[in-house]
């Protein structure tokens, strides 16, 4: 979890709405098209049996007629023909039937055969096979036009669609930028005028409404712990010299430590609503990173062992011994880094009293290329920190101690002055690991 920034991005392999829509698109039109196939080649088929049977059904009735009259066979009759279906052999009456045969032999067939008998029962059948080869064929080319068709139709209609849906995606990627702006900290970040009266439209307007009034209610939140932190500066100042008037003694030891907590509370909530507002900047020069940061544990006056890893092969880590020794020379060079002193001291200073304030011993710095890492051997950063990131006035698990909850938000301001990455974790054998690590 950053401390810098707590906006969770999807990842990478994510896939694009415009190739869902696209896709979904393109499903759509393959399903119109083969339903219309199916449709056209069903109704097609039925036809062409219709007009079969006809056929076959007015053939045999000319040919019985003649046959009936002269004895001859025209219309392409047959008397009892071995290849006639079975259901049209022996039929019960002396009226007209039909049947479908798919049989094929060489060029004919499938068929449909018609037949009647020429007589009472037991007498000769006379039929008619009308051959349906031609419009099968026809069919059968019509069906692979229709697919062609088909699939000219799908190959023009989906860049189509996906022309579309990446205008309806470039607009949500441009509300999604926008909250990604105003979840980072940027509270003037707008989506702006849309275009349209559809659902895009009104997502983008709400999402700078939503905007509006949280920037609203926190430049009012900023503005009263700027005024109330102002407003106590001075009565506290008072205070802390009136506790010097009084006699020596323990009452006056306590006072005077509580007048100090008070004084650091209102010094604390100034520089947050100077981040707030966007009133600090660092100034930056080259210093020796590891210098740095003993100068910074040592003033912290708590046991701390600092330890500078080398940037190569070489003999490890060395021990730069409690806070209040500087790292010992050794062959490989310090890291050296561009950045503002002060503010890096303010950081290394707030992880590690926050260490043994709410940690526990060993606490340990290790300095290594643009890195510091703080880590203690306490209960750990409880969930809530490392899932949302340091907030005021909120200390997390009651194991971790108590506080204002101010020292891991001004710390994580401060990182963010500096372009670096501070990051929260808890080690797999216990204990709270802080890492800062300063841009190039």
């Amino acid at each position: 979890m950053s401390g810098v920034s707590a906006n969770r991005r999807p990842g990478p392999g994510r896939t694009s709405l415009r190739w869902k829509i696209a896709a979904l698109a393109a499903a759509t039109a393959a399903l119109a098209a083969a339903a219309v196939g199916a449709l056209v080649h069903v109704w097609t088929a039925h036809d062409i049996e219709d007009r079969a049977r006809a056929r076959a059904f007015n053939a045999v009735y000319a040919a019985a007629d003649v046959h009936q009259r002269t004895g001859t066979l025209t219309e392409g009759a047959r008397l009892d023909p071995p290849d006639l279906p079975a259901s049209l052999r022996a039929p019960a009456d002396g009226a007209r039937h039909t049947a479908y045969d798919p049989r094929t032999e060489g060029n004919v067939g499938p068929s449909m055969w018609a037949a009647q008998r020429t007589g009472g029962p037991g007498s000769p059948v006379l039929a008619v096979q009308v051959n349906m080869s031609s419009e099968l064929h026809t069919l059968r080319r019509l069906d692979a036009t229709m697919a062609a068709a088909s699939l000219a139709a799908l190959a023009a209609a989906t860049p189509l669609a996906f022309y579309g849906a990446g205008l309806v995606a470039r607009r949500l990627r441009r509300v999604s930028a926008t909250a990604a702006r105003i979840s980072a900290g940027d509270l003037d970040a707008r989506t702006g005028p849309a275009e349209g009266r559809d659902e895009v439209a009104e997502i983008a307007a709400t999402v700078d409404l939503m905007a509006d009034s949280l920037a609203r209610r926190l430049r009012t939140e900023r503005q009263f712990t700027a005024d109330v932190a102002h407003e106590l500066r001075t009565p506290v100042g008072g205070l802390l010299a009136a506790a010097g008037l009084l006699p020596p003694g323990e009452v006056e030891d306590l006072l005077r430590a509580r007048v100090r907590d008070l004084r650091d509370l209102v010094e604390d909530l100034l520089e947050i609503s100077r981040l707030d507002a966007g009133a600090e900047r660092p100034v930056c020069v080259r210093v020796p990173l590891a210098a740095v940061v003993a100068e910074a544990v040592s003033r912290t006056g708590l046991d701390t062992q600092v330890t500078l890893a080398g940037p190569g092969p070489g003999p490890g880590p060395r021990d730069a011994g409690p806070a209040t020794a500087d790292p010992e020379p050794t062959a490989d060079p310090e890291p050296v880094v561009e950045t503002d002193p002060r503010r890096l001291e303010r950081i290394v200073a707030n992880l590690v009293v926050n260490a043994h304030r709410h940690g526990a011993a060993p606490v340990r710095v290790t300095v290594s290329d643009r890195t510091v890492v703080v880590r203690d051997h306490g209960p750990g950063f409880p969930d809530d920190l490392l899932l949302h990131g340091p907030r005021r006035f909120h200390t997390g698990a009651a194991e971790r101690g108590s506080g204002h909850g101010l020292g891991l938000t001004i710390a994580t301001g401060q990182a963010r002055l500096l372009g670096a990455e501070l990051r929260f974790g808890n080690a797999p054998d216990g204990g709270a690991v802080a890492t800062l690590r300063l841009p190039a």
